[in-house]
């Protein structure tokens, strides 16, 4: 079975059309997990820059890092 990280890399690789997810999404990948984990795993891929995290004050997404608007925003 694929690790918690390999899971939601595939989700967002498997994902066509869309390249920013809510958190809520993510959840519904691991539904025995608590939101806390799931966070966790969303965090290392961030600190690792496999996944990005975006903001716009009042709604919070992850993307695949390079993939989408901001990656000009990352360049």
């Amino acid at each position: 079975m694929a690790s918690e990280k390999e899971q939601v890399l595939e989700f967002l690789t498997g994902k066509t059309g869309k390249s920013k997810f809510y958190f809520n999404d993510f959840c519904k990948i691991f539904p025995d997990k608590k939101p806390r984990e799931v966070k966790k795993v969303l965090t290392e891929l961030v600190n690792e820059g496999k996944v990005i995290f975006w903001s716009s004050g009042s709604t919070s997404m992850y993307g695949l890092a390079g993939v989408g608007k901001q990656q000009a925003e990352e360049d």
